[in-house]
């Protein structure tokens, strides 16, 4: 596998066969989502519907997953049946670490079965089968039951939906061994329209040659050192992203109440601090890292007479206490959780459903939608009626839950109240308020994500011109798809310098100059973007929600001439970076 030519297992849930290919026509993918880019664009039909069951799913891995430190992740890549367009997810625990010992690189699957099924993968092939009585459980009843049934052969990774992914939900996800997930964009859904309930992959394979062993122990030591002796990655470990909750707020870069406000008075109360000293019950790592940035906190809930609870250990971090958190008025800690155990069952993204319930409250005191046919009274603040809403949201009993289940995109467009629909080209924000940079940067990247060129970041960055800025954009998003292609977690990107990167993939007999690997960032980055051309988007025509300018951010208030203007710099600067005529030369090797 290493060095050598991918392994690709493809899957065909029609025919419930299967064959793997070795391809040395994408040696120059590398993997992750090179490799993914390069399957999805030869297999995506343009034409047809993101759920037809001609689409195809891709999850793969790169030829350092699992070999060195916080090189965990797995990439997943489809077309999005919330946007429309690429879609794009990545996720950790032992996804990565059990494909590599299953022996591919990537797994591709079409069609759709006649039938409820999950899958069974290992090193020696495929096994479809029936998952009738698991359709309808939750993510963490359809999980128990998978593990009890598959048992834990070798590194084993267990991937399934709940209720809303099996209901076409369009912002499903896909649950990762429980405490991580391919959420954004909803491969929940393309799971649920090929009635595909979960696959379990079993890595059985004992081991794998390293070509250069001693320069492995080299490489591998100066970068744990990095990951485990200095600063670099501390924050993860500590707080986790929930330490930004107070930063942010302080910042005045908070989401609050759909955006009306940018501080949330109740902030500590749910800050990664307070999270930490009254909640938090242990940290978990993915396979392969040392690092252990997953937070669980110990919920407790009563469910009858008599001091009757139970207990359930859940993942927490920033991105869902503002979403599930602040943008919904929410100020207490067991509230939250709560409302995560909520999501987490149905098997819904956090973020769009946090911003879909936003959205829905101010609708509803809009009078744009009424109480009656949702069944429940929204109000900032108030568990209640959101743990209502959730339920309605999944199962579509009427109208507007039907609408919502499409996105916030969809609902506004069919309702009114654009301008406070806190989503960007089509996909709902994440929890940032800090500038221009963030709106655009989320608006434009491939995947519609604050992960994709970190603008939130650059927003922090003191006298940036809108020209920095978008250059910086750009420089950004290129960069990632190098790590991106490798599978490495992009809270270690201050570690795997291009330098490191180069000596690590020598030492398992893949020799790429960095100039090559900024080479293969270019190409990669104008792949997505003619993908998504294809698919329809035209960046050109974004529109940027009236809330983010009439609510102050971290550099104060913003202007929509100025979001505009970033806009139109930043797609000057991609046309020149593809015609090879960009002024200055920040995209050379080091």
């Amino acid at each position: 596998m290493l060095g050598g030519s991918p392994r690709i297992l493809e899957i065909n849930l029609t025919t419930e066969e299967a064959e793997v290919h070795e391809r040395d026509d994408l040696k120059g993918s590398l993997g992750g989502t090179g490799l993914a880019t390069a399957l999805f664009a030869a297999g995506v039909q343009y034409e047809q519907d993101a759920l037809s069951s001609v689409q195809p799913i891709v999850i793969a891995i790169g030829p350092l997953t699992g070999i060195f430190p916080v090189i965990t992740k797995a990439v997943s890549m489809f077309r999005s049946p919330l946007t429309g367009g690429l879609g794009e997810s990545h996720a950790g625990m032992r996804l990565g670490m059990a494909l590599r010992f299953a022996g591919y690189d990537a797994v591709l699957i079409k069609g759709r079965a006649r039938r409820p099924v999950y899958l069974v993968i290992n090193s020696r092939g495929i096994k479809v089968k029936p998952a009738g009585p698991l359709w309808g459980m939750s993510v963490e009843e359809t999980g128990r039951i998978l593990r009890e049934i598959e048992g834990c052969e070798g590194h084993r990774s267990c991937l399934r939906i709940g209720p809303a992914g099996e209901r076409l939900v369009r912002f499903a996800g896909v649950n990762v061994d429980t405490y991580r997930h391919f959420g954004r964009l909803g491969l929940g859904a393309v799971f649920g329209s090929k009635q595909l309930k979960g696959i379990v992959v079993q890595g059985d394979l004992t081991d794998f040659p390293i070509e250069f062993p001693r320069e492995y122990r080299k490489v591998y030591g100066e970068a744990y050192r990095k990951v485990t002796g200095t600063e670099v990655m501390e924050k993860y470990h500590g707080l986790g992203t929930a330490g930004n909750v107070l930063a942010l707020n302080e910042l005045r870069a908070l989401p609050t109440r759909n955006l009306q406000s940018s501080r949330f008075e109740g902030a500590a109360e749910i800050s990664g601090e307070a999270f930490a000293k009254h909640s938090l019950l242990r940290k978990l790592a993915c396979a392969g890292c040392p690092v252990g940035c997953i937070h669980l906190a110990l919920h407790r809930r009563g469910f009858g007479a008599g001091h009757e609870y139970e207990f359930s250990q859940l993942a927490y971090d920033h991105e869902l206490i503002y979403a599930l958190g602040s943008l919904l008025g929410l100020a207490s800690r067991q509230d939250i959780l709560s409302l995560i155990q909520a999501v987490e069952q149905a098997g819904l993204d956090a973020i769009s459903t946090g911003v879909a319930l936003a959205w829905a409250t101010e609708a509803l005191a809009s009078g744009l939608i009424a109480e009656a046919e949702l069944g429940c009274r929204l109000e900032f603040g108030d568990l209640g009626g959101y743990l209502a809403a959730v339920e309605g949201i999944v199962r579509q009993e009427s109208e507007p839950y039907q609408v919502l289940a499409q996105g916030t995109a969809a609902a506004a467009a069919r309702y009114g109240g654009e301008g406070f629909a806190m989503v960007l080209a089509g996909n709902e924000a994440a929890g940032y308020h800090t500038g221009y940079a963030n709106i655009v940067g989320q608006a434009v990247g491939a995947r519609h994500s604050h992960l994709d060129n970190a603008g939130y970041s650059l927003d922090q960055e003191q006298g940036l011109s809108l020209d920095q800025l978008a250059s910086k954009l750009l420089q950004e998003e290129v960069e990632r798809s190098v790590l991106t292609s490798l599978c490495i977690c992009l809270f270690a990107r201050k570690v795997y310098d291009f330098d490191l990167v180069q000596r690590a993939l020598g030492a398992v007999g893949l020799n790429w100059g960095q100039r090559e690997l900024y080479d293969l960032g270019r190409d990669i980055f104008l792949a997505k973007r003619d993908i998504q051309g294809r698919l329809g988007f035209k960046p050109e025509r974004v529109q940027f929600p009236r809330r983010f300018f009439e609510t102050p951010s971290l550099n104060g208030m913003l202007e929509p001439w100025q979001a505009e203007r970033l806009l139109g710099e930043y797609l000057t600067k991609v046309e020149q970076f593809r015609e090879g005529t960009l002024p200055g030369d920040w995209f050379s090797a080091p």
